[in-house]
């Protein structure tokens, strides 16, 4: 009887089965390599949670007035104070006292010597519903004791806090970027894909009317289209009408992008195979032509939601857009707008301005490391 003799392979010679890994997990595995879009992803995740909780983070009511607090300068944040027995560590802000001088009007704040206001995490404040679900009065930061009130921010020209209004404003800033660019995609998606795929007659017709909506000036359009909204709206109902102004113009690009992608592929081999296999036109564009780039779509709609966020601010400072009671970054811009206040207060300016500044940047690095991880292309 003839034996037959099995050679076993070590460990160390076994050549290890390749990863294999798909387009998305591709598409990640590049985009982590972005350095600066990785952590620009972190710091977007941090905006919209400051907007998910924002009367959790806001220390103080954002539309609580305060007449002996008008125009209070940024006060700091203190480690360590001397009570007369050494230094000890007690995290707290400097308590001030308001002084007017009787010649001219102004108000002034100095440093109560001796006299601190301590801070704490998850201090009690003012009441507000979580989530709009529980009513609760625990906030992230401020001060331990509900009657004090600190100004990390600065205060306006009613004694309202700048820190609390600017969270507050978040959300809807930040929000109206993300309305506008889903009306934008279904809308842009939809027609620059009909004209894409159709051609013909069709695709003419959607042009003419993408050139004419570019071709009007942008700040004319909307004010025409903010003057018919009626005075006495309800915020709610003004938001809305805002977000699909700031979007009227924003899917015409998006649009042109889908219609060159469906004019590229609606002669590939797989989307006449896929017709020959019985798909209707519907079932081509939903299964095979939209996911075929719907890595490139994310990355412009990401590009896509700073503009928005900076058309909104724009329409409110002009004063056409969103306005008081509703608390938007371009609301609180609005507050700076004579040179009396930028002097006697900066911070009005500064404080919503440098969080536009920072929200903008922080998506717009998002948006290039996706596109560049969408790109195969790219290195």
């Amino acid at each position: 009887m003839s034996t037959v003799e099995l050679s076993h392979e070590s460990p160390e010679s076994a050549v290890a089965a390749p990863i294999l890994l798909g387009p998305w997990a591709l598409m990640w595995r590049k985009f982590k390599r972005h350095r600066l879009a990785y952590v620009s992803l972190w710091l977007v995740g941090f905006v919209y949670l400051l907007a998910l909780f924002g009367n959790f983070f806001a220390p103080e009511a954002h539309d609580e007035t305060n007449r002996r607090g008008i125009f209070v300068p940024p006060q700091g944040i203190h480690f360590f104070h001397d009570a007369g027995q050494g230094a000890q560590f007690v995290l707290h802000a400097d308590a001030l006292r308001m002084k007017v001088d009787q010649s001219t009007m102004r108000r002034s704040y100095e440093v109560r010597e001796g006299e601190i206001v301590p801070l704490g995490f998850f201090v009690r404040g003012h009441e507000y519903e979580l989530l709009g679900l529980w009513k609760v009065d625990r906030h992230f930061f401020g001060p331990k004791d509900p009657e004090d009130v600190v100004y990390f921010f600065g205060s306006d020209r009613l004694g309202r806090d700048i820190l609390s209004r600017i969270i507050i404003g978040t959300q809807i800033s930040m929000s109206i970027g993300l309305v506008g660019v889903a009306v934008s995609l279904i809308i842009g998606v939809s027609l620059g894909g009909i004209s894409g795929y159709y051609g013909g007659w069709i695709d003419n017709v959607i042009q003419r009317i993408i050139e004419f909506l570019r071709s009007i000036p942008t700040i004319p359009l909307w004010m025409g289209l903010a003057a018919a909204i009626p005075l006495g709206w309800p915020p709610l109902r003004t938001y809305f009408i805002v977000t699909l102004i700031v979007s009227m113009i924003g899917w015409t690009s998006l649009a042109r992008e889908v219609r060159g992608k469906f004019l590229s592929l609606r002669n590939e081999d797989f989307i006449t195979a896929a017709r020959l296999d019985g798909l209707s036109d519907w079932e081509v564009i939903r299964k095979h032509m939209v996911p075929s780039f719907s890595s490139h779509i994310i990355a412009s709609l990401t590009l896509a939601v700073p503009l928005m966020i900076l058309a909104e601010t724009s329409l409110s400072f002009l004063g056409i857009g969103l306005q008081p009671p509703i608390v938007s970054w371009g609301t609180l811009l609005k507050e700076a707008q004579n040179i009396r206040t930028i002097i006697e207060a900066p911070w009005l300016l500064v404080a919503p301005g440098s969080m536009i500044v920072f929200a903008v940047l922080a998506l717009n690095f998002l948006g290039d490391g996706l596109r560049d991880a969408a790109d195969p292309h790219a290195n």
